[in-house]
């Protein structure tokens, strides 16, 4: 299948175009940074930015499914990278009625999963280091959630790079006591390109962790 990924240069984004890659599918990416990725003549990388209309809708016109790993680094500075993405897909979507999957990613701490964290550490993390960015990717989430663009949203625990394993804890649930722990970027590929393959969670905000 063509599988169009946003976000596409590092992190789970860059992940994401290998494991599709692995995985025998077609792949166009779309970002602003230089992939560090070899050539390979299933994969399309277009350079350019998630927050232009023309780039964004070259990037989509002929894909199956979408995945969205857009991502600001390492930076912790206030961002409206995910809600400006989020209010021009909307636009595309009530121009061109696109049907798709959009398989969204942002992060457990968003929206109101937010409220479920367990650890002291964590809860401290997101209110003095990581409140900015995911009060953007919350606001991200709101806008896609309240459109008519077919979606899921995923939101995975504390990211680390390890081997991939394909065995990880999938909650679309929220409770007390959830536990949403670490995970490995390669794991969140293996999630992300087998939903675009199959989104069994349309509608939901489905939470990974490797534990």
């Amino acid at each position: 299948m063509n599988i169009t990924i946003i976000g596409a240069s590092a992190g789970v984004g860059l992940e994401t175009v290998k494991r599709a890659l692995d995985r025998n599918h077609y792949v166009t990416t779309l970002s602003r940074s230089q992939m560090q990725i070899n050539d390979n003549e299933r994969l399309i990388k277009l350079k350019g930015s998630a927050t232009s209309k023309s780039d964004l809708l070259k990037s989509i016109e002929n894909a199956d499914a979408v995945i969205v790993a857009l991502g600001t680094g390492k930076s912790m500075k206030a961002t409206t990278l995910y809600s400006d993405f989020a209010k021009l897909l909307v636009e595309i979507q009530a121009e061109t009625k696109v049907s798709i999957p959009f398989i969204i990613l942002t992060g457990f701490g968003a929206g109101e999963s937010g409220k479920y964290h367990d650890s002291f550490i964590m809860k401290m993390a997101f209110k003095f280091l990581l409140n900015d960015v995911y009060a953007d990717k919350t606001k991200m989430e709101e806008i896609i959630a309240g459109s008519s663009i077919t979606w899921e949203i995923v939101r995975p625990g504390l990211l680390k790079d390890k081997p991939l394993t394909e065995k990880y804890r999938v909650e679309n649930q929220l409770y007390k006591g959830i536990n949403i722990g670490s995970i490995n970027r390669i794991d969140v590929a293996d999630f992300l390109v087998k939903q675009a393959e199959n989104p069994t969670e349309l509608y939901q905000y489905p939470a990974l962790s490797n534990n």
